[in-house]
């Protein structure tokens, strides 16, 4: 499943060649993700060649999937990936959330969610489980939000709310691993991924896993400071990143109105001083944060996510700048600090497509749930 998933349409030949198994044991193991609709049959591959050809094998397209579910502090989201990671159906809706009651929250989102599900199951998806991304620091149970700051919240069971096989997530955790799994990085195994929401996230992976920390909190880069005498923060420090590169804060800089990215991204394209100021001065805090995440890590890159994303021609010169001049490594390069691709579905995809890959890494346990269901 993993060398299928890692590719385009192959052979039981191509496979059993990845994994180093027999052709033998390949083939029965296929036959057996054939019957229980994990695998499809697409004909036949190299039409043409020397020798039979193969029989191309793909992820299904039908069956098994994945339901993310995102809270934000302005809107609740949710999706059904397929194995290959392909958004099939999706949901948003706005919702002021910061203050509520996590359970009027939550109730909202399993609504949602549900609706998804029901789209899903006329696509002929069934989904393998739930993670919901939240805005906070989660418990090392992946049940419960510890601390959601800009939410307002503590102690909130978001799990329970959405059923069995849920579990919770930060959202900058989820990003990274978006990043990972769909980004489209080849060969990127070890880097940081940062996004920004009212707060920032960051997310360390390395060598391919997410680097979680010794009480699960690794990556809160928003509270790194970088000008000690700046302003207060939500956190009760003075002059974390976040108090200039949040949204939030570049928002109250740039002098934007309605309190949206997109009208940022619009004032800049424009020339606007107020927004290429705001951006400059953000773009120069990320860079001195993310300096120290380099030297103390050493990633092969830094990426780039979520809202900040949208920003990157802003943003990005003013990040690479202090980069150049704090990072001790002299052979680190401009390019080393990429854009993602997902931008702000990046999250949510990664929700997703983390209950999918529960699936990958264990068919048998698929199989036999289902088969228990029926």
């Amino acid at each position: 499943m993993q060398a299928l998933a890692a590719g385009e349409q192959t052979t039981r030949a191509t496979v059993a060649a990845a994994v180093g198994l027999t052709r033998a044991t390949v083939s029965t193991l296929v036959d057996e993700l054939l019957a229980a609709g994990l695998l499809e049959e697409r004909g036949a591959q190299r039409p043409g060649t020397v020798g039979r050809p193969g029989t191309a094998l793909a992820l299904s397209d039908t069956g098994a999937a994945g339901l993310g579910a995102e809270i934000g502090v302005d809107h609740l989201a949710a999706c059904v990936v397929d194995l290959r990671g392909t958004v099939r159906c999706r949901v948003e809706a706005p919702a002021a959330n910061r203050g509520r009651p996590a359970p009027e929250v939550l109730g909202e989102l399993a609504a949602l969610a549900a609706d998804v599900t029901g789209q899903a199951a006329a696509l002929g998806l069934r989904p393998a489980g739930t993670t919901v991304a939240v805005p906070g620091l989660v418990g090392r149970d992946r049940r419960t939000v510890l601390r959601a700051p800009n939410l307002g919240w503590e102690q909130a069971e978001v799990a329970e709310a959405l059923g069995p096989g849920t579990v919770v997530d930060n959202e900058a955790n989820l990003g990274a691993l978006a990043e990972l799994w769909l980004g489209g990085h080849d060969r990127l195994a070890d880097f940081v991924h940062v996004s920004a929401e009212i707060g920032i996230g960051a997310a360390v992976v390395v060598e391919g896993r997410l680097f979680r920390g010794a009480r699960g909190f690794a990556g809160e880069l928003g509270h790194v400071p970088v000008r000690p005498d700046g302003p207060r923060c939500s956190c009760g420090a003075h002059g974390c990143l976040e108090t200039y590169a949040g949204e939030e804060a570049l928002l109250r800089a740039a002098k934007v109105s309605t309190g949206r990215v997109p009208e940022l991204r619009a004032a800049a394209a424009a020339g606007d001083p107020a927004a290429l100021h705001a951006l400059e001065e953000a773009g120069a805090a990320l860079g001195i944060a993310l300096s120290g995440a380099v030297n103390l890590l050493d990633p092969q890159a830094v990426v780039v996510g979520g809202p900040l994303a949208d920003l990157a021609p802003w943003l990005l010169p003013g990040v690479r700048r202090e980069l150049a001049d704090r990072v001790t490594d002299r052979r680190w390069r401009p390019q080393d600090v990429v854009t993602s691709s997902l931008g702000r579905d990046g999250v949510l995809r990664g929700a997703a497509y983390s209950a999918v890959r529960a699936v990958l890494d264990d068919p048998a346990a698929w199989i036999m749930s289902a088969a228990d269901r029926a």
